[in-house]
């Protein structure tokens, strides 16, 4: 999987989704789709690093067994589509789009003029 074919499905970099400025550590491994289900649920893929596999999550960092969606090869595309299809199926469809973060501006450390 590479990371442009990863944004052609929908994922940006969780990096990305945030509105973070400083760079991803050699290569991003977890991405969050850019739209909710309808039920509001997010979508996450991560590639566990030296695992030939990824994982499809509703939690950006699962530990548990039962807090993966669905785990496809690395080179397994069809099964990594049909994946995405079944987790937005099985959480009533595609709903909104994921709303931005926005930065808080508030800085004590500045004197107000």
């Amino acid at each position: 999987m590479t990371d442009s074919y990863l944004r052609s499905l929908g994922f940006a970099t969780t990096d990305d989704m945030h509105g973070s400025t400083h760079l991803a550590f050699a290569q991003a491994w977890r991405y969050q789709h850019a739209m909710l289900a309808q039920d509001g649920t997010r979508l996450f893929i991560e590639h566990p690093l030296g695992i030939a596999a990824c994982r499809l999550s509703r939690l950006a960092a699962p530990l548990a067994a039962q807090d993966v969606a669905a785990t496809v090869g690395l080179h397994d595309r069809a099964g990594l589509e049909a994946a995405i299809q079944a987790f937005f199926a099985a959480h009533g469809g595609v709903g909104q789009a994921v709303p931005q973060a926005t930065p808080s501006i508030f800085r004590p450390y500045r004197r107000q003029l």
